[in-house]
């Protein structure tokens, strides 16, 4: 168990270069690459999303562990694809129309990451038909569109609408979340989900997925 323990602690701390070099000797050793990036990796991430939770760690924890885990998964981006080891789901994500604000997006999607999905990010100021159309091509199961003004918040409704007149109808979830959104928002606009932090959205989908 001693190196899957030791990849997790360094991530937890956000030691981006022990991580790496712990990642490839447990390759050396002819460790698999599933079990490096779930017991290892991942299961570190999801430590960190506890902890950022109970307001044990803070933002700037969580980009440093996420920066670790960045680093071990360069290292088996190459291997996965040969491995089988399939992301638990694909998750376009974006700041929606006339909102600049990326730093909970960034946030959620490296949240994500770190529950193993794939992440799509479509970047800020996104049109609500980037959302529907990223989705479709990446076969994706979950958006989260983001807002941090209550001015762009009225966007997320469109982009439900869309996702409801488009064939992804059924088949997509929508997750909504930032500062000013509330439960009763989504209620109203009909989106599938909303997650008052990063971590909250990360577990969220993964429920939604099942």
């Amino acid at each position: 168990m001693g190196i899957l323990q030791d990849i997790s602690e360094n991530l937890i701390k956000g030691k981006a270069n022990d991580v790496k070099v712990l990642v490839q000797k447990a390759l050396d050793d002819g460790m698999g690459v599933g079990e490096i990036l779930n017991d290892g990796l991942l299961a570190a991430m999801s430590v960190v999303g506890a902890r950022f939770k109970k307001n044990e760690i803070y933002v700037p924890e969580v980009l440093i562990a996420a920066r670790a885990m960045k680093a071990g998964t360069e290292i088996l981006k190459p291997l996965l694809a040969g491995s089988g080891v399939k992301p638990v789901g694909t998750v376009v994500l974006g700041t929606v129309k006339g909102d600049l604000h990326d730093i909970g997006k960034n946030l959620v999607g490296m949240m994500m990451e770190g529950a193993g999905f794939q992440v799509i990010d479509i970047g800020t100021d996104a049109d609500s038909q980037k959302f529907v159309d990223k989705a479709i091509e990446n076969e994706a199961q979950v958006i989260g569109a983001s807002a941090l003004l209550t001015t762009t918040m009225t966007a997320m409704k469109d982009v439900v609408e869309k996702v409801n007149a488009s064939k992804l109808k059924g088949k997509v979830k929508v997750l909504v979340g930032g500062a000013p959104l509330t439960q009763a928002y989504c209620d109203e606009i009909g989106a599938d989900g909303y997650a008052p932090d990063a971590a909250s959205a990360a577990d969220l989908a993964k429920s939604l997925m099942s």
